[in-house]
């Protein structure tokens, strides 16, 4: 009888352990699992928004004196709207871009420079370095947004006003003609595409249903070396140290920069548009993209 008493309280205690020991391993696996959840999680970034998503919005003077300093300072290496240009990489995509607050991480590169990848040091405020950051972020909050943003009515302008700047105070007739090359561009394009060629004149925006703009002319480069030998072609990339184009037969060719040999000459077609940048008002690009598509 002892000994029936004995087993049974022996296999009711391993039967108990054996419980508690069951109930404990979901509890443990649920915090292995959190824990691995939680470290499993990017940080968000500070720079543009938090885990909520909410974009921080900047005034309209600050994102328009931003677009005109980089206009002037950093588009031709990365591009009008900062998406890649010739030379230097789309900075929408930039991890110092997305980790920057307020123009700290972004203003170490623009007064430092980047000697390695041939980016010069900038002379600039602090004031000028928070407007670029704020439209390059703005630019950021467009892309990521762009699944929900509608484009509405852009032709606002004055059609007399955009015809009067057209052929004074815009220069437009030193490489444009409405009888020539812009004849009937308001039955080829719509409003959007115009507009886009004004502004933006190298990058294209295809759109489903609408005719592309026509390809613009790439920039050119002649490369004089001291020999007398000279070589001609589209510019693939330039810095302080390097010069690379590609010549009429599709060969590529690279040579080292020593300060002014070889003797450089660049070409771009669209300079006068890439200056302009700087001078449009927003009334100026509205009157045009309305004369234009006047012009059936």
């Amino acid at each position: 009888m002892k000994n029936s008493m004995y087993c049974t309280r022996s296999v009711s205690a391993v039967l108990t352990l054996l419980l508690g020991a069951c109930l404990q391993i979901p509890a443990q696996t649920q915090k292995a699992g959190t824990a691995n959840n939680t470290q499993a999680r990017p940080p968000a970034r500070r720079g543009l928004a938090g885990g909520n998503g909410q974009y921080k919005q900047y005034p309209p003077e600050v994102l328009e004196n931003g677009h005109k300093i980089f206009s002037q300072n950093c588009a031709f290496c990365h591009g009008a709207n900062a998406k890649g240009g010739e030379t230097g990489p789309d900075l929408l995509r930039s991890v110092i871009v997305l980790d920057d607050e307020n123009g700290e991480k972004i203003g170490q590169v623009v007064l430092n420079g980047r000697p390695d990848k041939g980016m010069p040091k900038f002379n600039m405020t602090q004031d000028q370095i928070s407007e670029i950051a704020a439209f390059l972020h703005d630019r950021i909050r467009a892309a990521a947004l762009r699944g929900t943003y509608q484009i509405l009515n852009i032709v606002v302008g004055d059609a007399k006003a955009g015809e009067a700047y057209f052929n004074g105070a815009g220069g437009c007739t030193s490489c444009h003609s409405v009888s020539g090359d812009l004849a009937h561009i308001g039955s080829k394009y719509d409003p959007v595409t115009i507009q886009q060629k004004i502004v933006m004149p190298r990058e294209q925006r295809y759109r489903r249903g609408v005719a592309p703009a026509p390809e613009t002319a790439p920039v050119t480069v002649t490369v004089s070396m001291p020999s007398g030998e000279t070589f001609s072609g589209k510019l693939d990339h330039i810095d302080d140290f390097t010069v690379a184009l590609t010549d009429a037969n599709g060969d590529y060719h690279s040579f080292p920069r020593d300060g002014d040999v070889p003797k450089i000459e660049t070409k771009d077609p669209l300079k006068a548009h890439t200056e302009m940048l700087t001078k449009y008002t927003d009334s100026d690009i509205h009157n045009l993209t309305a004369y234009l598509i006047t012009l059936k």
